[in-house]
């Protein structure tokens, strides 16, 4: 018989810059910060909506060496794609993807965090 799984409770990013990374994810994307344990090593928790969080552990030698966006993403969504892509680009975060429109409409555009990851934002 299969584990029933009960939904997602967080995933993890190696970062290498733990400020930079916070930054980009708690200043432009607006995630909250949340309390976290006192581990013997950096890093930081955020709020992605959900009961879902994203934990990002300070790795200093991390290499991400992602080609494209199928090889590896995540997704947040956004009330308005288009708005969301001003702000982005007056905050200087490169569109690695412009807004498109999946085959089931809903609008999508990439970007990438410091480390390079890919991160889809959608609206719909």
């Amino acid at each position: 018989m299969a584990i029933k799984a009960n939904g997602l409770h967080h995933f993890a990013l190696a970062v290498s810059q733990l400020e930079k990374s916070l930054t980009f994810y708690h200043d432009i994307l607006g995630l909250s910060i949340l309390s976290r344990p006192d581990f013997d090593f950096d890093g930081a928790w955020l709020y992605c909506g959900n009961d879902i969080s994203l934990h990002l552990i300070v790795n200093e030698n991390i290499q991400v060496a992602l080609s494209d966006s199928r090889q590896l993403h995540f997704a947040f969504s956004v009330n308005d794609v288009y708005q969301t892509k001003k702000q982005l680009m007056s905050k200087g975060v490169e569109i690695v993807k412009d807004i498109q429109s999946r085959p089931d409409g809903v609008l999508q555009l990439f970007i990438k965090d410091p480390d390079g990851y890919f991160i889809e934002l959608t609206e719909g």
